[in-house]
């Protein structure tokens, strides 16, 4: 039996890059964010996609609109592939996090992370990994979620550890793909975008040294 998910994370708003939204209620997409959810429904337009799965944050939701009008699909809310849970750290801007000790850690290595009144990442990490494999059935599913949600399944499914969470980059409105077969999971493609733009700069994005992912 072979089952293929689609992970996409949610297009452009004003909050990034600026503060970490976290699970903050109020946070839509943006102009150029509608687009991108647009382009990506376009990309998908006619792909064999049986169910499609949303994070209950309203830019999650709104990418998966159009996408949802393309196929002909109901958006089903699920609370496993909400954002990592980042406690007193949700809203701060970046540059306030940048001068806490436990960003550094986060640098240096996030499987010693716990947000402090929130999650530890190696706990999210088994959250949406238990959440994947509970909504992944015979055929394909599509998931919009976040760029750390996503970063931490493809970790998984890569047999990469937590450690290297910085290597890999996701790109707003971007696709990421999981085949589960016979032989065991494999990644087929990560960050890819409809336009195929280049996704970071140095002063907006996890190749600056930016982590969790600007979401």
């Amino acid at each position: 039996m072979t089952k293929i998910i689609l992970l996409i994370r949610h297009a452009e708003n004003d909050v990034m890059y600026r503060r970490l939204a976290g699970r903050l209620p109020g946070v839509h997409l943006n102009r150029r964010g509608q687009q991108q959810a647009l382009a990506l429904a376009r990309m998908l337009l006619g792909m064999p996609v049986q169910a499609l799965y949303s994070s209950p944050l309203e830019r999650a939701v709104e990418t998966a609109e159009p996408l949802a009008r393309a196929l002909g699909l109901r958006i089903e809310m699920r609370p496993g592939l909400n954002e990592v849970d980042f406690g007193r750290w949700q809203g701060r801007s970046y540059k306030q996090l940048q001068r806490t000790q436990l960003w550094q850690v986060l640098q240096a290595t996030p499987s010693r992370v716990r947000f402090p009144e929130g999650e530890a990442l190696s706990d999210a990490q088994q959250r949406v990994v238990a959440e994947l494999e509970d909504l992944a059935v015979e055929g394909m599913i599509a998931c919009v979620t976040h760029a750390d949600v996503i970063r931490l399944a493809l970790l998984h499914y890569l047999n990469m550890a937590l450690d290297d969470l910085h290597r890999l980059a996701i790109a707003p409105a971007s696709l990421s793909a999981i085949l589960v077969g016979e032989r065991g999971p494999q990644v087929l493609f990560f960050n890819r975008t409809p336009d195929l733009e280049w996704p970071f700069f140095p002063s907006q994005g996890v190749n600056s040294g930016a982590s969790p992912s600007r979401s």
